[in-house]
């Protein structure tokens, strides 16, 4: 097996596994800021093997690193929090759909703070990508699971797709990093972030719930970051990009399978409009031209 179709199978692999998150989430039953607790205590020692069996603590980390990858850290805490909050509200589908507005803030950002150009072709993908949110937007949850707060859950989807942004635009800071030793560092500020706020005195009391929590850390963290980060070792841009929406219509089918959760057609055009358009900013799509350089960031962890 060469190491592009192991890459594939690695990339696809881990977002398939990350398309089940939303799930075992609202399955756990555990307040959020728990849930992305133990999701950090669980998955640290994971990763603390992985980067010691790759000898990835000796002589790499420095003062410098461990600020910005610090800083990246406390970034995705709070995506976390927030994207995992969203799927009580606005349901898993639709809070999956509006994170994947990603791209489009990250070249916003980019635009903002250090000049980068905007194209037409970048502007009319933004415009269809608004296009989806407003439809969407407009259109009513019917999952049995989902609280009244449909535009909240919108928000906070919103607010975890700027806050990958920001960790996407620091990891820049760490260019020849082991994404590894990153993805550790952030889980372990997650835990000190956190640690003070946990429910630490009522613990989960049955062994669904734990392993639902274990399934987290150890699955969706520790595996995830393996997988992901091997996969984008071994692929060019444009293929680990277009591998990544995978991810999203995992969810949307765990959210219909798991939680009957049908949505509307306008709520389907939306999600679709979104996801072309993420796909398009992603992969450099343009219009009768050669597509641009592909955009998309190197993943930041769901």
């Amino acid at each position: 097996m060469n190491n592009r179709t192991r890459g594939t199978l690695e990339m696809s692999a881990a977002m398939m596994i990350s398309g089940t998150i939303g799930g075992f989430v609202v399955l756990s039953g555990q307040p959020v800021l728990d849930v992305v607790f133990w999701r950090c205590v669980i998955g640290a020692p994971v990763l603390l093997v992985v980067c010691a069996a790759l000898g990835m603590l000796r002589g790499i980390l420095t003062p410098r690193l461990l600020a910005f990858a610090a800083l990246g850290g406390v970034a995705i805490v709070l995506n976390w929090l927030l994207l995992f909050a969203a799927y009580s509200r606005a349901s898993i589908a639709i809070a999956t759909a509006v994170y994947n507005t990603q791209p489009f803030i990250l070249v916003g950002l980019g635009a903002l703070f250090f000049a980068e150009r905007l194209t037409l072709t970048k502007l009319m993908w933004l415009g269809l990508a608004f296009i989806g949110m407003l439809l969407i937007v407009q259109a009513k949850s019917s999952a049995g699971y989902v609280g009244n707060d449909h535009l909240g859950g919108i928000l906070l989807a919103l607010g975890a797709a700027f806050f990958y942004a920001l960790a996407a635009i620091i990891a820049k800071k760490l260019d020849g990093t082991p994404p590894h030793l990153i993805a550790l560092i952030q889980v372990c500020v997650g835990t000190l972030m956190l640690a003070p706020f946990a429910n630490l005195t009522q613990l989960p009391g049955d062994m669904a719930t734990w392993g639902t929590l274990l399934t987290l850390g150890v699955v969706h963290t520790g595996l995830v970051y393996i997988l992901l980060y091997g996969a984008i070792q071994k692929l060019p841009t444009h293929l680990s990009g277009a591998l990544s929406f995978i991810y999203p219509i995992v969810a949307i089918l765990v959210d219909y399978l798991a939680f009957d959760h049908r949505l509307q057609p306008l709520q389907l055009v939306g999600i679709a409009a979104i996801l072309l358009a993420a796909a398009g900013m992603t992969l450099g799509w343009t219009l009768g031209k050669k597509s641009e350089a592909p955009a998309r960031a190197e993943q930041a962890g769901e």
